[in-house]
């Protein structure tokens, strides 16, 4: 509250009540005025990026870390969201299935790994393939990726740039990933993950196996398929883009 004090003014000629007036001032309470409250400014904000999503390429091809809005606001993950991630795409049906086609191929003329002929080491070939591509999952995004406090996810640069420099993007975050923090960095994580997994892989990869030369064949082949997989991740939405806009004018 605000308090004005009025004093009456007297003279030395004042009557009685004025001089009373004097001794005795009169004090007034005002009341405190009142500001009427602004009206709320809405304030825009970006999306946030998903850390759990169910996006697929082709409708069948899992794109669970990719994150396809270019300008999502940066979320890092949080480490129980990380390994989530990892566990979710192991055990994916498509990545099973890949597992099952990979040791398929493999047994043609007893391939790496050579486990030999016959549905016994078909079964060998397979356990192998689902666990070349789980031990790398997990060691990268799992486990690297809390320790080193790395994000696994890939972020699409986006339309509004050339193809070209889209596809020079895609393949350079194989070794360029971001930290929790959203700063660039070298992806010591999914690098370091796929060594891991290779030199895991000695473990029962059979003796014709366990040499430099097919490490390092796998250590290409890993590079090789995580470039492919960034591409597809990257042009993949504006694809669906262009069937929807093509759809829509055929079909209004």
């Amino acid at each position: 509250m605000v308090f004005t004090v009025t004093l009456a003014a007297a003279s030395a000629a004042q009557s009685p009540v004025l001089a009373d007036a004097e001794e005795n001032p009169v004090v007034t309470l005002l009341p405190e005025p009142v500001i009427p409250a602004l009206p709320a400014i809405p304030v825009a904000s970006l999306p946030t990026a998903s850390p759990l999503n169910n996006d697929r390429i082709m409708g069948v091809i899992p794109d669970f870390q990719t994150v396809r809005d270019p300008n999502a606001a940066f979320v890092p993950l949080t480490p129980k969201q990380k390994w989530s991630l990892a566990f979710k795409e192991n055990i994916d049906p498509f990545n099973i299935a890949s597992a099952a086609m990979a040791a398929g191929f493999s047994q043609l003329g007893n391939q790496t790994p050579k486990y030999g002929e016959g549905g016994a080491a078909y079964g060998k070939r397979f356990a192998a393939a689902f666990a070349d591509f789980g031990t790398q999952n997990i060691f990268s995004a799992g486990l690297l990726a809390n320790l080193l406090h790395q994000d696994p996810r890939y972020y699409r640069k986006g339309p509004g740039t050339s193809v070209f420099k889209r596809v020079l993007y895609s393949a350079s975050r194989v070794v360029i990933a971001r930290q929790d923090t959203g700063a660039s960095a070298f992806n010591s994580s999914g690098v370091g993950g796929t060594v891991m997994g290779i030199l895991a892989s000695n473990l029962y990869y059979p003796a014709a196996s366990r040499h430099t030369e097919v490490m390092l064949g796998r250590l290409n082949t890993s590079f090789t398929g995580g470039i492919i997989g960034n591409v597809m991740s990257e042009f993949w939405p504006d694809l669906q883009n262009l069937e929807n806009k093509f759809l829509h004018r055929k079909h209004p």
